[in-house]
């Protein structure tokens, strides 16, 4: 049995959902979804006589169990973090591996965290509004009533009345998605129903839902495939989302089919999102969410598709019990993304990711100074402690580097990627935690390795890696340079540079730029911002005449450029164009959702002047997803809840 989930009042240990039937409708009037939510529950032990369920901020409107209509279901009081659990008595005590259908007919409300209802202004077209929603860590419960833990993998199917196209984590039914627009009614108008089939277990946090102004446009499958792929978005953005990803997102589902094995989804599809998608993409199953932050125009950033595709297998595929071991999702994720790095493009291509995640993981690490516990990779949660506190970039990047730590002490890639493919085959559908990923290692080696190899095992420092707070990794890993040097060498000329005082004789120009890729020049930003010693005003204004980082289009430049002037003597020259920027109130005219970006910008700025990061954040509050809004008022020192009661 899993030790039990921290965030989870529900009773999925006694009785779990097997299955779930969606009717929905989608209002966009009201801003909320109505229907009903029919549960397959299957009782795991003798003498089950309720069943609970998490919910937030739902108002319930009935249940019925076997079709019969109940009175007596309550739900208890109010969690801060963890909502209102739904009791619901059975009319018969169950025994174990015997089934009951709950049915609860309810509707969402404004308050709930996973939906995001936007106004036709908000959107790109500007014609009609957007609904998405977003549902990890632990917001399925202000979707739906739900056992809202990964612990529990279950199916869906779902019908879904909308006057807007609708698309889900699911594979699509009817209408077509390669026919006519809304089954070639009229948009915005005319009600359609939507159905859809998710026939491969997932946990709750993977169901989601979008509702817009959506085209598509199918992308090139290699023969021999049996899944199909292609891209989501408002007509207005699908030509570039189109060229953006059309090249490479079918072939870096098949190179990581060719290295971890087949994909089970049938589907891998993209939707764009409008700007106020807090993260760079998330991993629905069967359509990939991701922020038009990496509509680049070169495709140098479609290696977040590299990652949320290898989420198939890592996460979607095998799944982390609870919270605490969410480091399996995302630590395995980004290290067989840098493997597939390597394998699509060369080994410094998998170092340069590995640079580039060490700075963002040395700033988490030490933006928990304070909160040590978060710096681990299990993370002991206190029962109904919210997730969304320890996000960062500590399971990704520690994740991956302790994988790339065993990786190597056991031999390479050779000798490691046999074990992937077995540990992937072993618990594909099912969620476990890291002592049964850690069992399993041992026990593949112990069968199919060397004592050699066994020991190469227990010279590992586990206890280091997995529990041990920090500032730094437990070993100093060396990575593949190739592609980073240049931009190091660039970054080390302008430090070297910082005592001359006459801006006209330093040895710089604008053409300094053309040889590196824009990740590489996240590179010589990063390494610019890592020194001890901030450049001098005089040398960062000539560093943006020359290389005008301040007006790039590229988010990943500019927010980095952000970070490194607003730690120097330049920063107040500089707070307001970030302030501007951050919210879209510039020339671009987009925010910055991301928490990536819009995060730390604001803890940046607060630092310089702190009305004004508080002011702006003020001013565009309600521009940002919920998520976001929450970490950056926990950031900047507000009460949420006082400024909507102001707003």
């Amino acid at each position: 049995m899993h030790e039990a989930d921290p965030t989870s009042q529900s009773n999925y240990l006694q009785i779990a959902t097997k299955h779930i039937t969606f009717d929905w409708t989608v209002d966009f009037d009201n801003k909320v979804i109505t229907g009903t939510a029919t549960h397959e529950l299957i009782a795991k032990f003798d003498e089950v006589s309720e069943v609970i369920f998490d919910t937030s901020y739902l108002h319930i409107e009935g249940v019925k169990v076997d079709g019969d209509t109940i009175q007596d279901f309550r739900l208890g009081p109010k969690h801060e973090v963890m909502g209102s659990a739904l009791h619901v008595p059975l009319p018969r005590t169950l025994s174990a591996g015997s089934s009951i259908l709950v049915a609860i007919t309810y509707r969402t409300t404004a308050n709930g965290t996973a939906l995001q209802f936007l106004e036709k202004e908000q959107t790109q077209g500007k014609t009609f509004p957007f609904l998405f929603s977003q549902c990890q860590p632990i917001y399925a419960r202000d979707l739906i009533p739900v056992q809202d833990t990964p612990s529990v993998k279950l199916t869906y199917s779902a019908s879904v009345r909308s006057v807007l196209p609708v698309l889900l984590s699911a594979r699509r039914i009817s209408p077509p998605s390669d026919g006519p627009a809304h089954g070639g009614k009229i948009i915005g108008k005319d009600e359609v129903v939507y159905t859809y089939d998710q026939p491969t277990p997932i946990p709750s946090y993977l169901l989601a839902i979008a509702a817009g102004n959506f085209q598509y446009r199918p992308f090139q499958v290699p023969d021999g495939k049996q899944w199909k792929s292609g891209v989501w978005s408002e007509p207005e953005l699908m030509d570039s989302s189109f060229w953006e990803f059309s090249r490479d997102t079918a072939r870096f589902l098949a190179a990581a089919e060719n290295l971890v094995g087949p994909y089970r989804f049938g589907v891998y599809d993209l939707l764009v999102l409008p700007a106020s998608f807090p993260y760079g993409g998330m991993e629905n199953p069967c359509l990939t969410f991701v922020t038009p932050t990496l509509l680049a125009g070169d495709r140098s950033l479609t290696g977040v598709v590299i990652h949320e595709l290898t989420h198939s297998w890592f996460g979607n595929g095998v799944t982390h019990a609870h919270a605490s071991h969410f480091w399996l999702n995302e630590g395995w994720t980004t290290y067989v993304e840098r493997v597939l790095l390597q394998i699509i493009h060369s080994p410094a291509h998998r170092g340069l990711s590995y640079v580039i995640g060490r700075k963002g993981l040395l700033d988490a690490l030490a933006f928990f100074e304070d909160k040590p516990k978060y710096q681990k990779l299990v993370i002991d949660f206190d029962n109904g402690e919210n997730p969304d506190s320890a996000y960062s970039r500590v399971p990704y990047d520690k994740g991956a580097n302790f994988l790339l730590h065993i990786e190597r002490t056991l031999g390479g890639l050779e000798v490691f990627l046999p074990y992937v493919k077995d540990y992937i085959a072993t618990y594909m559908g099912h969620s476990i935690t890291t002592e049964t990923w850690k069992n399993h290692l041992y026990a593949y080696f112990q069968k199919n390795g060397s004592e050699q190899q066994i020991k190469a095992l227990n010279s590992i420092n586990w206890d280091a890696w997995l529990h041990q707070s920090g500032l730094h990794l437990p070993v100093e890993m060396e990575y593949d340079l190739t592609l980073a040097n240049p931009a190091n060498v660039l970054a080390d000329r302008w430090y070297e540079s910082r005592h001359t005082t006459d801006i006209s004789k330093l040895d710089f120009k604008g053409s300094d730029l053309d040889s590196l890729d824009a990740n590489q020049r996240a590179v010589f930003l990063e390494r610019l911002e890592s020194y001890d010693e901030p450049l001098p005003a005089g040398h960062l204004f000539h560093f943006d005449k020359l290389y005008s980082f301040s007006k790039t289009l590229s988010t990943e430049l500019r927010f980095r450029f952000y970070i490194l002037v607003l730690k120097s003597q330049a920063a107040m020259h500089f707070v307001q164009g970030a302030a501007t920027w951050v919210i879209g109130a510039d020339d671009t005219g987009v925010i910055k959702g991301r928490m990536k970006f819009c995060r730390p910008v604001f803890r940046a700025m607060f630092k310089v002047n702190p009305d004004l990061a508080i002011s702006t954040f003020r001013q565009a509050q309600t521009q940002f997803h919920p998520i976001a809004q929450s970490l950056i008022a926990q950031d900047l020192g507000l009460d949420l809840a006082g400024l909507r009661a102001r707003g």
